[in-house]
């Protein structure tokens, strides 16, 4: 109980770092918007014709579809972690992010201009690839180590299924170079508005589920001791993680590393109550991914940097700080 009160606020703090992040990614660019014209906007007030044109058409699509793919990232990375007990898993490490991209490809080249069919494929892929993963963890000795390297090799099939989708029709998918990294750029708010709906329900499901992730952590006898089915509180969380991964590769690509990185500084925060972690997580991954979408446009103007290729820097050598802090027994 006396991590209550610090707890909450790391969560007050999130939140207006998550504002003061949107109000940046609102303002800066190539073409600047003053504190001004974005508040006399934001309340309805005359501001000039192009300022109100930049906000509208570039800059609010772009900065909500970064919330979105933040959320839904980190929060996925969350509970896949926790649900795996598994530290170095997440969307893109074991390979969820690359099969929703392949079923959004396969969509694209199938039904091209379905743009309803487009998070469902996404779902179904990143639902395919954790049931694979689930099904792998439940093998007798399996590794955590072992799990991680398979969804390494699954992330390669799939990125090689990818491929030879854009080889053999290359108009499947336009914009398809960012998709395979990972960027923001061109996305309009048609885009937007399935995927926010499955992004609100898994995050609801997420915060449901946070307290029975607690549970997990006592280890599989002891969550069978106290009347929780584990096997299908692990298959339900990774579903979700599943819906939020996959809305977010639909109109984000295949952003890497979000639900690695935020989870583990959130945990250094709050510690491991998933009840914390989760509402946190979502949070700080929305902040995370408007802040380094921001840095990709300004950092090398007038050029842009899609948001996945800064992620890669960023989240490479945390992924192998984490092999090694988890050296010697922690993977096993």
């Amino acid at each position: 109980m006396s991590n209550i009160p610090k707890n909450i606020v790391v969560l007050a703090a999130t939140a207006v770092l998550l504002a003061a992040a949107a109000a940046a990614g609102l303002m800066l660019g190539a073409s600047s918007v003053s504190l001004p014209e974005l508040a006399a906007w934001a309340a309805g007030a005359d501001v000039p014709d192009t300022a109100r044109s930049i906000l509208e058409n570039v800059r609010v699509p772009r900065v909500l579809a970064a919330l979105l793919a933040g959320a839904a990232l980190a929060t996925s990375g969350a509970l896949i972690q926790a649900s795996l007990d598994n530290p170095l898993a997440s969307p893109n490490v074991i390979g969820v992010n690359s099969g929703a991209g392949l079923f959004v490809l396969l969509a694209a080249s199938l039904a091209p201009g379905a743009l309803w069919l487009t998070p469902l494929a996404a779902f179904a892929g990143a639902l395919a690839t954790a049931l694979i993963i689930f099904a792998l963890s439940l093998g007798a000795g399996v590794s955590r180590l072992t799990v991680v390297l398979a969804g390494i090799a699954i992330t390669t099939v799939f990125g090689a299924g990818m491929n030879t989708i854009l080889i053999v029709d290359p108009d499947a998918y336009v914009g398809s170079s960012t998709f395979l990294v990972g960027g923001l750029s061109g996305v309009l708010m048609r885009d937007l508005g399935w995927p926010a709906v499955y992004i609100a329900v898994g995050l609801a499901a997420a915060l449901a589920g946070a307290s029975k992730l607690n549970i997990l952590a006592l280890g599989d006898e002891a969550a069978h001791g106290l009347g929780l089915n584990v096997s299908r509180l692990r298959l339900s969380m990774l579903a979700v993680a599943a819906v939020l991964a996959g809305a977010a590769v639909s109109f984000a690509g295949l952003l890497g590393f979000v639900g690695l990185v935020v989870p583990h500084l959130v945990r250094f925060f709050v510690g491991c109550d998933n009840r914390w972690v989760v509402p946190v997580s979502a949070l700080a991954g929305a902040a995370f991914v408007v802040g380094c979408d921001l840095l990709a446009r300004v950092l090398f103007a007038p050029y842009e940097l899609p948001v996945g290729i800064l992620m890669a820097f960023i989240g490479g050598p945390f992924f192998i700080y984490l092999i090694l802090k988890n050296k010697g027994g922690g993977l096993d």
